[in-house]
């Protein structure tokens, strides 16, 4: 029900700017594609570089034929409507939609229209009414979801921490992918030993009261791709080394920026996936509306040493040879 007031809301918001878009673009010897990004960070912001990759390889070449519009909506909801309703407006092509309120933006500013949408970095396309249980989609939009690995993650949090009992899970109640992030986390910490203490919140500016008060009661923090909370990651980071607790991430760029491990997704990869899907339907191969959404089916072992070295723990021995990157320095963005 709440998908269907949220989307109600938003294309009554967008509803002059749904234009007719344009038809099909197959045998068109340029494409211009609108861009969308919810946040400013490191894991989205490779989404975006592997997209454009991904359609490079396909053929489909920024500069040469194809022009693209960039808008980062920097954690707004009301931008993010405002950008999908202007590029149904000026007729683009395709919007491709990073993150999950970028994507239902998109699909609600599109649903009177005939341009596609291709998304990345979802993490439940499902929930956020993007997609039916069986993965096709809904309309006229499909992508790539950014599942987090759960299970692997509390395999590996359990490895490092052999003794902790609680994890703290900050997130943001307006994100649907991070809800049932949390309820997936819950279902199966028990067979971990592990309690999930969750933390909601509704804007950046709460961030720091959150995790200082999480940081007092849980053995460790766990990170989502939660596009607020990412984008106040240092914040978390900082709470936690007070507390001298370690800080899990759930991509590569966390775990860069202080996070002590990860298993993660590599978001170039993921983006380039979404890219080559993208140019499947720019070239008149096939419908957004007939490509169920794609998924990076195995994680990967991300290792920040130093991260580790700063709160004084210790990671087992094998993190240095199995680990797929590993960090010795902290970058902090």
């Amino acid at each position: 029900m709440k998908k269907r007031i949220l989307a109600a809301v938003l294309t009554a918001v967008m509803a002059m700017g749904a234009l007719t878009g344009c038809g099909s673009t197959a045998g068109k010897d340029n494409y211009t594609i609108g861009i969308m990004q919810y946040a400013v960070h490191g894991s989205l912001d490779n989404c975006r570089e592997g997209f454009i990759q991904g359609l490079a390889e396909e053929g489909i070449v920024e500069g040469e034929n194809l022009t693209i519009e960039y808008v980062n909506a920097q954690a707004d909801n009301g931008t993010s409507a405002m950008t999908a309703s202007n590029f149904v407006s000026k007729k683009v092509d395709m919007i491709c939609a990073i993150a999950t309120p970028c994507a239902m933006a998109a699909y609600n500013a599109t649903m009177n229209t005939d341009i596609p949408v291709i998304y990345t970095a979802v993490s439940d396309p499902v929930e956020a009414g993007l997609a039916n249980e069986d993965g096709t989609p809904v309309g006229n939009i499909t992508g790539t979801s950014d599942a987090l690995a759960v299970d692997a993650q509390l395999k590996m949090i359990r490895e490092v921490l052999p003794e902790a009992k609680t994890i703290g899970i900050i997130y943001t109640t307006s994100e649907a992918n991070s809800i049932s992030t949390i309820a997936e986390y819950k279902a199966l910490a028990g067979n971990y030993g592990f309690e999930i203490v969750d933390s909601g919140v509704t804007a950046m500016s709460e961030v720091a009261l959150a995790a200082a008060d999480i940081a007092s009661k849980v053995d460790c923090i766990t990170n989502l791709t939660d596009n607020t909370v990412v984008s106040a990651l240092q914040t978390v980071l900082d709470e936690a080394n007070k507390a001298g607790i370690p800080v899990f991430g759930s991509e590569v760029e966390q775990v860069k920026a202080g996070c002590v491990a990860s298993m993660g997704l590599e978001y170039i990869e993921l983006g380039k996936q979404t890219g080559k899907m993208a140019a499947k339907v720019l070239k008149g191969e096939a419908k957004a509306s007939e490509l169920n959404f794609e998924v990076i089916s195995e994680p990967s072992l991300y290792v920040n040493f130093a991260a580790a070295e700063k709160i004084n723990l210790e990671l087992p021995e094998n993190y240095k040879t199995d680990a797929y990157q590993s960090f010795d320095e902290i970058v902090v963005q």
